[in-house]
């Protein structure tokens, strides 16, 4: 008996969402031992929590797709890349590569709704509010080191930066969530 309960198109398309996932881990790994190196120990710690949450997303892919009976796919991940130039463009990149993977999950999105799957389009909606928080967060970021001088920003901005990152959580605080009493 077919146990199989996604489509062979959403299958791949997760199957692809778990290495892109898995490469955001990387590039977030890749980001951290080169700020790591930089001595900036309190961003590059920050952009290693962040590789483990990106690994954290792959594996709930993983485990969805094996709980719809469906077969796993495990593929080689792309490099990183090369090295940002400065921290300023390290947060872009950060960005970008957000921005890249809320279109990838608004593509699964769409041909779950197409297909009227909708287990995986709920499941999905989890994906979607997080890459919300992500994208806020990376651009809110972005914004700090903009205000410091971008590529130009100083050491002492920069010290403060990694001081604060080394605290800072990693979540952002969303839209959704403001009322009056906590604005």
């Amino acid at each position: 008996m077919n146990t199989n309960r996604l489509s062979n198109t959403i299958s791949s398309a997760l199957n692809e969402q778990i290495m892109r996932e898995a490469l955001a881990a990387q590039v977030y790994l890749s980001y951290g031992a080169w700020l790591k190196d930089k001595g900036y120990d309190g961003i590059a710690n920050f952009l290693f929590r962040h590789s483990a949450e990106e690994r954290n997303h792959m594996m709930k892919i993983l485990e969805y797709v094996l709980e719809r009976g469906a077969k796993v796919t495990i593929s080689a991940i792309p490099e990183p890349g090369s090295d940002p130039d400065s921290v300023y463009d390290c947060f872009k990149k950060v960005f970008k590569q957000e921005v890249n993977n809320t279109e990838s999950v608004y593509k699964l999105v769409k041909m779950s709704f197409d297909e009227q799957d909708w287990a995986t389009w709920n499941f999905l909606q989890w994906f979607v509010r997080e890459q919300v928080e992500e994208e806020t967060l990376a651009h809110n970021l972005l914004d700090k080191i903009k205000i410091a001088g971008g590529d130009k920003a100083n050491d002492e901005a920069l010290y403060n930066l990694d001081k604060d990152l080394s605290t800072e959580p990693d979540h952002a605080r969303l839209a959704q969530d403001v009322t009056v009493e906590n604005p």
